[in-house]
């Protein structure tokens, strides 16, 4: 049975110019540590980031800017911020962002180089199709380090399927049952925009990651596409 990640009409009723560059892998090795090669992209990527903050405010900066507004166009719990926002955070701190795990490490590279949100799940968790689209309210969703649930809220931007939440909030948060690990052998990478004004550089991050996660992991690419709401579905297998 053919599994597919979805673009509800409900997101495109609020983001009509948006973009999400989604990459489909395959036969991933994801085990250990991630090796020197990765190590060092992620190092570089943390100088590049530094590019993305020419504003005195984090929040002025245009890669954080957008998803500020974008925010606003649906119900978050309060202080809920975009990934790139949390990961130029460090950034500016001097903190910069560590290793994880290798394709972790490769996607926050490409996040960081490109000044793009992009996450991760294992497609084999996955329950029915994936669809992203505004909820109703009452998905589960337990994230990484979290005992209780922590239910959407009804008018939240959020990644579910079958089950529950998978990531919510855009990029903001995923869920620990959906969430690559060592085991993880089939990724669905997404990296988003809300309108239309960079597509060269969701085009060229997905490469990025696609490359060096066929190079460092073993991974075959399955798929990759560019969805709009011309184009709003991909197959997952």
């Amino acid at each position: 049975m053919t599994q597919q990640f979805i673009v509800d009409a409900s997101f495109w009723q609020l983001f009509p110019q948006a973009q999400l560059a989604v990459l489909i892998l395959d036969n991933i090795n994801n085990q250990g540590e991630s090796s020197p090669a990765i190590k060092q992209l992620l190092a570089e990527a943390n100088l590049a980031a530094k590019k993305h903050l020419t504003a005195e405010q984090l929040s002025q900066n245009p890669a954080v800017a957008v998803w500020r507004e974008a925010y606003q166009q649906f119900k978050t719990k309060k202080g809920v911020r975009s990934s790139i926002e949390a990961l130029l955070k460090r950034i500016e701190q001097g903190k910069g962002v560590g290793s994880i795990n290798p394709l972790v490490d490769i996607y926050n590279a490409a996040s960081l180089t490109y000044g793009l949100p992009c996450g991760a799940e294992d497609i084999d968790t996955f329950v029915g199709n994936l669809k992203l689209h505004i909820t109703q309210g009452g998905d589960e969703f337990f994230a990484l380090g979290d005992e209780e649930n922590s239910p959407t809220l009804a008018g939240e931007l959020c990644y579910t399927d079958n089950v529950g939440a998978v990531c919510r909030c855009f990029n903001w948060r995923d869920g620990k049952r959906t969430m690559i690990t060592a085991t993880s052998r089939r990724a669905f990478v997404v990296l988003e925009y809300p309108n239309a004004g960079r597509r060269a550089d969701l085009e060229a991050a997905l490469a990025d990651i696609a490359r060096h996660a066929q190079a460092e992991l073993g991974a075959n690419v399955v798929r990759q596409a560019i969805l709009t709401a011309d184009n709003p579905a991909i197959d997952l297998n």
